[in-house]
């Protein structure tokens, strides 16, 4: 079966490795934004819901937030749980965005980071009502490659397009609709930026954790590998290229 046909919580089982080695992290702004402006304090119960491997878990974990990382998929969650085993405030959930399996208002933050696309809106949007307490927030947070006015950025983006691999699938799921079903009341929007310096091993390592990506043995892996080294060799400097993200953040209360 095709990566792309599979249940969402279930594409990147073969290649959770990759995820938690490879992806970037969330800047540590965030948290600003939502201490400064919205009241986040360490003693807040948080539920990470799609949590991965626990990217943007352990950001609140350093924050000293108990954190709730609800994670459907088995393999990306046992990445978190050997990644965050020495936080004592880590609790592993095996559940899903509309089915979270935590207590009635039992959460005064609710995160998702890089996942909200894939969650039915609506049914999130009543068990996220559920799990939070009166007043409680919703933050949502991507990581977006700045591929505009940038030669390294456009040229990967331009072999995504190439090589198709159901990038346009995922490329195009817009969530737009999604965000206006969640946050009735409104929400507001801050945009920081963050640069990586990536060596070949981690740019390919990034990319092979995309759910599209092909896997060895598939007929696209090594021309697509080859593209992508191609663009790593012309736009080099040393023996590393420059990344650059734009980390798009969503906060609204939707009780």
């Amino acid at each position: 079966m095709m990566n792309e046909e599979l249940d969402p919580t279930q594409r990147f089982s073969d290649r959770a490795a990759n995820y938690a080695r490879y992806r970037p992290g969330y800047p540590h702004a965030i948290l600003a934004v939502l201490r400064d402006e919205h009241g986040l304090a360490p003693h807040m119960a948080i539920a990470d819901i799609g949590s991965g491997t626990g990217i943007l878990t352990e950001l609140f974990l350093r924050n000293g937030n108990q954190v709730f990382a609800v994670e459907p998929n088995e393999a990306m969650r046992q990445q978190a749980e050997v990644r965050l085993s020495d936080y004592p405030n880590f609790i592993s959930v095996p559940g899903k965005a509309e089915a979270t399996t935590l207590a009635d208002h039992s959460v005064q933050l609710v995160t998702a980071g890089q996942a909200f696309h894939w969650f039915d809106a609506t049914a999130a949007r009543v068990e996220f009502q559920r799990i939070l307490s009166a007043g409680g927030l919703v933050a949502l947070v991507w990581n977006a490659r700045a591929y505009e006015n940038n030669a390294l950025m456009a040229a990967y983006e331009q072999v995504l397009h190439d090589f198709g691999m159901g990038y346009h699938t995922v490329r195009h799921r817009s969530h737009e609709g999604d965000l206006a079903l969640l946050y009735q009341e409104g929400y507001t929007f801050r945009q920081f930026t963050q640069t990586r310096e990536l060596d070949f091993d981690t740019f390919w390592g990034g990319f092979l954790s995309a759910s599209y990506a092909p896997l060895p043995g598939e007929p696209k892996y090594v021309p697509v590998q080859q593209a992508l080294r191609s663009v790593f060799e012309t736009y080099r400097q040393g023996d590393h290229v420059t990344f650059l993200y734009d980390t798009h953040l969503y906060v609204g209360r939707i009780t």
